[in-house]
């Protein structure tokens, strides 16, 4: 059986480009989570893109440690941190193998196997909600720290894989300033890299980085 257009798994050639190409063209591509219970896709919706050394917000702005090693390569594969201790977030390698770049996922609709992912997104108000953020993203597709490093290309039943889908048009790509990014990585002047899908009701709202106060 032929799988349709929008179901063909995206080559690791789309993914060994720019960050700053490879991120908006992500936007209405889908995300295929395969867990025990079944399958969940998701049609992104939003996201952020990371540019290692010349991107102070990035994770790899320093260099290579432990924690950010996949970012370095290959391109197509997934990194995975956790963040306040609490949360995970997900993100897409990208870029030539060495130099560290990354988008991170920060939003989508979730297409099929919405049952799975409202199970694990209890507290969600409406389907639109559940993947309605980086940390809710992750969540709902059951991504943690054990799929980092994961090939999204390799294709077949793997945790997770990139598909075609449908690209959004220019025209309905949105930018602008990265969220709860501090200093120059979150100037939207400077660093315009989030990029979203116009009048999307999946789309996180903007937030600016709020200093964390430190408990007496």
């Amino acid at each position: 059986m032929i799988a349709p257009p929008d179901r063909m798994p995206l080559p690791r050639e789309f993914f060994d480009r720019p960050v700053l190409d490879v991120a908006p063209d992500l936007l209405g591509r889908i995300l295929v989570r395969t867990t025990p219970d079944g399958p969940i896709a998701l049609r992104l919706t939003e996201v952020e893109a990371y540019d290692g050394p010349n991107d102070p917000g990035s994770h790899a702005y320093r260099g290579r440690t432990a924690r950010n090693a996949v970012m370095f390569g290959p391109p197509g594969h997934v990194y995975v941190y956790f963040t306040y201790g609490m949360w995970h977030c997900m993100n897409l390698v990208c870029g030539p193998e060495g130099r560290a770049s990354a988008v991170l996922l920060r939003a989508g609709e979730v297409v099929e196997g919405v049952e799975l992912a409202r199970k694990r997104r209890l507290s969600a108000r409406s389907d639109k909600e559940l993947a309605k953020g980086p940390a809710r993203l992750a969540t709902a597709l059951e991504v943690d720290r054990a799929l980092d490093g994961t090939d999204a290309c390799a294709g077949g039943e793997t945790p997770l894989r990139m598909l075609t889908g449908t690209p959004v048009p220019a025209d309905q790509v949105r930018s602008g300033p990265r969220t709860g990014v501090s200093g120059d990585g979150g100037n939207g002047d400077i660093h315009p890299w989030r990029y979203w899908v116009a009048n999307d009701p999946t789309v996180s709202p903007y937030r600016a980085h709020v200093p964390r106060r430190r408990s007496s």
